[in-house]
């Protein structure tokens, strides 16, 4: 199985965060746990501050042989409708992650555009959450 890793915003300043949000661990060290915790799994890893490339990943991985597609999209599901379109497009199963249970913090971060374009979604238990994303594909 091959599953696309994709990060968005801030993502790569994990360990700097506010702890009580996001945990303990980096963003390499997210990466570990997994390839750790699913060696049976074939992982790419993406991350970017910027949208443009976020997308440009998303519609690159039309071309591979991806079984599935894990995003953590950070702030931008809050705010963009292009991230949802092109989700929208790939026709694999999508899961969305956060580390942080975004329907209990500030109101803006209840607002989520991509939420109806991935299968499901996994929050607030930190890596957790990542673990029952793997296990969900």
């Amino acid at each position: 199985m091959k599953i696309l890793c994709i990060h968005g915003p801030n993502l790569n300043m994990l360990g700097k965060r506010p702890k009580i949000h996001y945990g303990e661990l980096t963003l390499e060290e997210i990466y570990q746990t997994l390839v750790e915790t699913f060696p049976q799994i074939e992982f790419t890893f993406y991350q970017s501050n910027h949208e443009g490339e976020i997308i440009d990943t998303i519609h690159a991985s039309l071309d591979e042989n991806y079984d599935g597609l894990l995003i953590n999209p950070g702030a931008l599901c809050h705010q963009s409708v292009a991230l949802r379109d092109a989700l929208e497009i790939v026709a694999i199963k999508k899961v969305e992650v956060h580390l942080s249970n975004i329907n209990e913090r500030e109101d803006f971060r209840k607002i989520n555009y991509i939420k109806d374009v991935v299968d499901q979604c996994f929050m607030g238990k930190k890596i957790e959450s990542y673990i029952e994303a793997v296990k969900f594909f």
